[in-house]
């Protein structure tokens, strides 16, 4: 159903996107009597739609093609927000030295048609049906989506095509872009609209809300905390910011309880098309092994620091690493035959620069070596987000079906990730008092929820492994000393690496943070000494420049959206 009502719609926004000839565009596909007509679809089912391919922007599956299908399998491009947003922030590993070599205008096509051909032109196609229905939680899901949804294309873009896609029959074959700022302004309507449509009396809900299941006052909580984000994004550029900030925080609608986080839950009832598991799970547990390396930079932070979410957050399938435990093995991993690059060493990650000890074995960031038959020894995934294996030192190789089987969740807006804002708006204003108290309760409902989520998960695991209350407080009492002996960018340190622990899985917020601020400092530098400029947002897709003459593409990567002037741009490695 979702492929039919993509195809139904594709001349609604053929000409933003234009990725096939000026004759094609032009057929009247949904004359054709092989694919249904708006009406006849139903506003349910491109709800539907709109619903699953919003989520699919952020988590992706991997390879989205031209063809609309998503597939499980391969490569950065069609990975979805998330996962560019991790690379560049650590949270997993980069593969490929030079910034620019691995982010290329190519790379984000499967972004940009899932945002405009996929969603915005769902939306564009049920409005009207829903609006002539009298379905006016339909539109206000739809309006919270679309604001949501283009708030995060300015994130990652900058200034983007929005005021000029086409409106129900007309259509522009180049639309102009629009400035990230105004963009953001019109989100900010948008998402009121969607409020009053969320306690307006409709003349049915929608049959399936994957997200509420139709419980409205979560809804609107949901949207005051998406206007929390928005005014946290642009604290650097918008004086009046922390102001509307503080009202929303004031008012107290918004999501403080992780029972009312705005998350999808991935039901993993299939393996194949529709795959409906977490897709890092399906990426990661195949017969061959993990598919993905993780970041030798956060699993050297979270297991030297027993932080009580790491074995939730990594499994280990062996307890032997060559360079550690056994000795150097140049088929396995060529660099524990190596030695540490000299600015490595003077960053202080000489140490761990290829290999860490304890069965983490994973990458260096940057690392691009080729890949050997490691799959079903390097760390990967486990139980939290994706739905994989706890790891309770079995050390046992993973399979298809290991663990929760890839029911896992995408956190998108959370009790958590609102306690993290405040911290940040607080230690902007200075007030390191509440930064600290923020930050902790932002950790500490990180713990509870990526303790509640193997509940049900993982029957056979040794749960004697699962860290205890005194061990959770043991940390907590250990970042709040951190915190206090801190300088002033040592507190940012602090905060940073705490909010990007407690995001895991999500990268959109780490990477938005990390421009917003510049911290951490102590991420580790890029293998490559000279990796290029740090990218402060996406060149734009080479089919869209090559077919709208309204869009331009960029000299390089190192222009800043508009909400991030942060003069201390993040480090070039």
């Amino acid at each position: 159903m979702k492929n039919i009502s993509r195809y139904m719609t594709l001349t609604v926004l053929g000409g933003l996107l234009a990725f096939t000839s000026c004759e094609t565009t032009e057929l009247d596909l949904t004359a054709n009597p092989n694919f249904l007509t708006p009406d006849q679809a139903g506003v349910d089912f491109f709800l539907n739609s709109i619903q699953e391919d919003f989520v699919r922007q952020f988590e992706g599956d991997a390879d989205f093609d031209l063809n609309d299908n998503w597939q499980s399998g391969g490569n950065t491009t069609g990975d979805g927000f998330n996962e560019l947003g991790m690379e560049m922030t650590r949270i997993v590993n980069m593969n490929g030295r030079n910034y620019n070599t691995v982010y290329q205008d190519s790379d984000m096509n499967d972004e940009w048609i899932n945002a405009y051909r996929g969603v915005l032109a769902d939306i564009r196609a049920m409005t009207p049906l829903a609006q002539e229905a009298g379905l006016t939680r339909h539109i206000g899901i739809a309006q919270f989506i679309e604001a949501y949804l283009m708030i995060s294309m300015v994130d990652f873009f900058g200034d983007v095509p929005y005021s000029e896609i086409v409106q129900g029959e007309q259509q522009n074959f180049n639309p102009a872009v629009d400035s990230g700022a105004s963009i953001y302004d019109a989100c900010l309507v948008l998402i009121d609209q969607a409020i009053a449509n969320f306690n307006s009396t409709a003349t049915a809900n929608p049959a399936v809300d994957f997200y509420y299941g139709n419980d409205y006052a979560k809804w609107e909580r949901a949207a005051n905390t998406l206007k929390l984000k928005i005014y946290v994004q642009r604290r650097l550029v918008d004086s009046g910011a922390a102001a509307s900030f503080n009202a929303i925080i004031t008012g107290g609608n918004y999501i403080q309880d992780t029972a009312d986080d705005f998350v999808w839950r991935w039901p993993a009832t299939s393996a194949t098309q529709p795959d409906t598991r977490h897709p890092r799970y399906g990426i990661n547990y195949q017969a061959a092994g993990a598919g993905e390396y993780m970041s030798n930079w956060l699993m050297s932070l979270m297991d030297e620091s027993a932080d009580p979410r790491t074995r939730y957050y990594f499994y280990r399938q062996t307890n032997a690493v060559p360079g550690a435990e056994i000795a150097p093995n140049e088929e396995l991993l060529n660099c524990s035959l190596e030695t540490p690059p000299q600015h490595y060493i003077n960053a202080g990650f000489g140490g761990d620069f290829c290999w860490l000890p304890n069965g983490f074995w994973g990458r260096a960031h940057g690392e691009a070596d080729g890949i050997p038959p490691d799959g079903l020894l390097r760390a990967t995934y486990g139980t939290y987000p994706v739905g994989g294996r706890f790891d309770d030192d079995s050390f046992l190789a993973i399979s298809p079906s290991a663990g929760g089987g890839g029911t896992g969740i995408t956190n998108l807006l959370t009790a958590f990730g609102v306690d993290f804002m405040r911290a940040e708006m607080a230690l902007a204003a200075g007030n390191t008092g509440d930064a600290r108290t923020f930050m902790l309760a932002g950790y500490a409902k990180s713990v509870a929820k990526v303790q509640a989520f193997l509940t049900g998960r993982e029957a056979g695991a040794d749960l004697s492994f699962v860290p205890s209350e005194g061990d959770v407080n043991a940390y907590a009492t250990q970042v709040g000393i951190a915190f206090d002996d801190a300088d002033a960018d040592g507190k940012w340190d602090v905060l940073g690496e705490q909010y990007f622990i407690a995001h895991f899985g999500n990268g959109v917020e780490p990477y938005n943070f990390y421009r917003r601020t510049g911290f951490p400092t102590t991420l580790q530098p890029n293998l490559e000494p000279d990796p290029g400029t740090f990218i402060r947002s996406m060149y734009y897709p080479a089919n869209a420049v090559n077919n709208n003459s309204n869009i331009s593409q960029k000299a390089d990567q190192t222009q800043p959206v508009f909400w991030d002037t942060n003069p201390t741009a993040p480090a070039a490695n």
